[in-house]
């Protein structure tokens, strides 16, 4: 019975943690892209192109 419960555990502690990098993958491209555009337009900010 402990070995169920213990089981139970990990396997909890384990589909916590693939959630949670699922949701990660899924958020991740885009606060790559915001990070990128942020980083872009703070180089062309200070510059004036005529």
């Amino acid at each position: 019975m402990w070995i169920v419960a213990a089981a139970a555990v990990v396997f909890l502690i384990i589909g916590g943690t693939v959630k949670a990098v699922g949701f990660l993958l899924w958020v991740a491209p885009f606060l790559l892209i915001v990070a990128v555009l942020l980083f872009f337009l703070s180089r062309s900010g200070g510059r004036r192109i005529p």
